[in-house]
């Protein structure tokens, strides 16, 4: 038997490399799955170069698991899984569609659905991670998502599917008439799902197209404005491949958000904001240590409409002077006869070796309450 010691070939750079011949990755028209952003969006449509490539490994693994549950839908239930929309100024990528029985009856056999639906559903799904989950419980589906969705069943309520390579067939149906819109989330962490639909309304579809139509007409990404607050403060543009464009470099430091300050009367009004919000914020902050105060010692569990939980009160660790010590003695450095437990940190940092430490049973980690949204039966 041969024993090798060489590492496995790592699959994310072949995973990064296939994403990035995705069709998605590709296209330079504008799609409604880049909406999700007015700014991002002008770059996309005047040709830009992006600017940041940015770590892509849970939008792969997020891609991996939406195109297994995609699979399951289909070979399940029937549905139309992955099919493409069109018309002259966007183009988009539906995830499912459960299309009613008197459309799916116009289709051969083989392609009806198990289990028609009531009225045709155009489904998007969102992978999440656990950081997020709470937020999708509460709130659902963001503006961003909202807007992606129903410009899909609007391109499938005014066109019907693309004809291309693939879906001839479904073509054939011409408009489709979508009289809802799904959202699934499922948390890439748990496995947990959640599901929000809604009616699609003209009405909503007008608003979506309005906005893309807003984006067409700018003469240049920049006068369209940034949907979010910038790096550092919302993940979007944490990961957006524009990020330097749109917002620059600054000195070290310093945050993205202060170029947005150019002269003293911008910065007057910025720090009058600041003090009316902290004046704002204060009571909410006083009421919220005294609610917290009177939780201290409740049991966890479930309470109307929230879970409580508690996280932390645990050992606190603190330095292990009598094992730096020893490590010190074991590296041949001079060990200070009265032991300066930062500086041999720093020695010991210097030196390539771990900083050992110890739980103190004295003390303990501060007590975090944490607040969820209970999950429905």
């Amino acid at each position: 038997m041969t024993i090798t010691t060489e590492r496995p070939v790592s699959l994310w750079p072949a995973a990064h490399a296939a994403d990035a011949r995705r069709p998605r990755s590709l296209q330079s028209k504008i799609g409604a799955s880049d909406t999700v952003c007015a700014r991002r969006a002008g770059y996309l449509l005047h040709g830009r170069t992006p600017t940041d490539g940015g770590e892509k490994r849970k939008a792969i693994l997020g891609t991996w698991l939406h195109a297994g549950i995609l699979a399951a839908a289909r070979e399940e239930y029937g549905w139309v899984i992955e099919r493409s929309v069109e018309d002259k100024t966007i183009k988009g990528h539906i995830d499912a569609v459960q299309l009613d029985s008197r459309t799916a009856a116009r289709l051969p056999k083989r392609l009806r659905p198990v289990l028609p639906a009531e009225e045709t559903t155009v489904e998007d799904v969102k992978t999440k991670s656990t950081y997020q989950w709470d937020n999708v419980l509460r709130y659902g589906a963001s503006e961003a998502e909202i807007r992606q969705v129903l410009l899909y069943a609007d391109l499938l309520r005014s066109e019907g599917f693309a004809d291309v390579e693939g879906q001839r067939q479904l073509t054939r149906l011409g408009p489709v008439p979508v009289g809802r819109i799904r959202f699934r989330f499922i948390n890439r962490d748990s496995g947990d799902d959640h599901v929000q639909e809604m009616a699609f309304t003209s009405e909503r579809a007008r608003g979506a197209r309005w906005w893309v139509q807003q984006v067409r007409e700018a003469t240049a990404p920049e006068v369209l404005p940034r949907t979010f607050q910038g790096p550092g403060l919302s993940a979007v543009c944490d990961h957006c491949p524009f990020k330097t464009a749109c917002w620059g470099s600054v000195a070290a430091g310093r945050r993205p958000q202060s170029l947005l300050i150019h002269d003293d009367t911008e910065r007057e009004t910025a720090l009058a904001e600041y003090v009316e919000v902290s004046e704002q914020l204060k009571p909410l902050k006083e009421r919220q240590k005294f609610l917290r105060a009177k939780l201290d010692g409740s049991e966890s569990g479930v309470y109307g409409g929230n879970v409580l939980t508690w996280s932390g009160g645990n050992p606190a660790k603190i330095d292990d002077v009598e094992a730096m010590v020893a490590l010190y003695e074991r590296a041949g450095l001079e060990v200070p006869m009265a032991p300066d437990a930062p500086v041999m940190k720093t020695q010991l940092k210097a030196a390539g070796i771990p900083v050992p430490v110890r739980l103190d049973p004295e003390k303990r980690t501060s007590l975090s309450i944490n607040v969820t949204l209970r999950k429905k039966p």
